[in-house]
C-alpha cells in the first residue's frame, strides 16, 4: 500500500470514528435522560422508525418514507438537472457575448441575492399549490452556482487559447463546445456539487410550505405530532441523501476529469 492509499484508509477512520462518537454522544444524551425522549428519541428507535418507513422490517410498515424520499429526490434531480442546463447555457452566454453580458448581468445581479424561499410566495400565486411550483423554485434556488462556475471557468481559459480561435476563425458556437466547456468544467462541476445541495434543501423547504407530498412535509408533520423517532428518521435520511448524491457527483467528477490528473 502506498503513502496515498494508506492516507485514504487513515481519513476513512478518522471519519468512521467520528461518527461513531457522535451516535455515542447521542445514545448516552437520549438514555441517560439529559434529553426528554420527546424531543430526543434514541437512536434505536430512530433507527426502527426508519426500518419501518422504508418497509425494511420485515413487519408491517407502511413505506411511506419510501414514497417521501421517493418524490423529495425526484423534485431535487429534476430541479437540479434544470438549473445546471440553464446555468451552463446562461453562463456561456454571458462569458462569450458581451452584448449578453451588458443587457443580462445588471438583471441577474439583482435577482441573484434573493433567498429562493423569499420567493415561495410569488411562486405559490403564480404556478399554485402544484409540484411545479416546488419545482420552479428549486431550479432557480440551484441555478447560480452552476451560472456562477461557468462564468468564472469561462474567464479563466487561456487567452492563448482566444487568439488560437480567432486565427482558425472558429465561430463562438464552436469555440464554446471545443474550448471554452473543457477549460470550464472543473469549475462547473464544481459549482454542479453545490447546486446539488441547495436543490435538496430548497425542495425540502419548498415541501414543507408548500404542502407538497415529500420527505419535507413528513418532517414537518412528525414534528407537529411530537414523533420525534419519526423526525429524527426523516433527518437521517436527508443526511444520507445528501451524502450518497454527493459521493456518485464526486465520483462522476474524478471520471470525467480524469485528463487533469498526473
Amino acid at each position: 500500500m502506498n503513502a496515498r492509499s494508506r492516507v485514504g484508509v487513515m481519513n476513512w477512520l478518522g471519519s468512521f470514528a467520528v461518527l461513531c462518537a457522535f451516535i455515542a454522544l447521542w445514545w448516552t444524551a437520549s438514555n441517560a435522560g439529559w434529553v426528554s425522549r420527546v424531543f430526543l428519541p434514541t437512536p434505536q428507535a430512530t433507527f426502527a422508525s426508519l426500518l419501518e418507513g422504508l418497509n425494511l422490517s420485515g413487519g408491517s410498515g407502511n413505506g411511506e418514507l419510501l414514497a417521501f424520499t421517493q418524490a423529495t429526490v425526484g423534485r431535487m434531480v429534476q430541479g437540479w438537472l434544470l438549473a445546471s442546463l440553464f446555468g451552463v447555457l446562461l453562463g456561456a452566454a454571458i462569458s462569450v457575448s458581451p452584448a449578453v453580458r451588458a443587457w443580462v448581468q445588471p438583471t441577474l445581479e439583482f435577482i441573484r441575492p434573493l433567498p429562493a424561499s423569499a420567493l415561495l410566495p410569488l411562486a405559490i400565486s403564480i404556478f399554485g399549490l402544484n409540484p411545479g411550483m416546488v419545482l420552479f423554485v428549486v431550479a432557480f434556488g440551484a441555478m447560480w452556482p452552476v451560472l456562477l462556475a461557468t462564468v468564472h471557468g469561462f474567464a479563466a481559459v487561456e487567452p492563448r487559447l482566444s487568439e488560437v480561435a480567432r486565427c482558425l476563425q472558429m465561430s463562438r458556437a464552436a469555440f464554446v463546445w471545443k474550448m471554452g466547456l473543457p477549460n470550464a468544467m472543473p469549475d462547473i462541476l464544481a459549482g454542479m456539487r453545490l447546486a446539488l445541495t441547495i436543490a435538496l434543501i430548497v425542495a425540502v423547504v419548498g415541501e414543507m410550505i408548500a404542502s407538497q407530498s415529500g420527505l419535507g412535509q413528513a418532517i414537518l408533520l412528525a414534528a407537529r405530532a411530537f414523533r420525534a423517532s419519526d423526525l429524527f428518521a426523516g433527518i437521517v435520511l436527508l443526511g444520507l441523501i445528501g451524502f450518497v448524491s454527493n459521493a456518485l457527483l464526486a465520483f462522476a467528477e474524478k471520471r470525467l476529469l480524469r485528463w487533469q490528473q498526473p
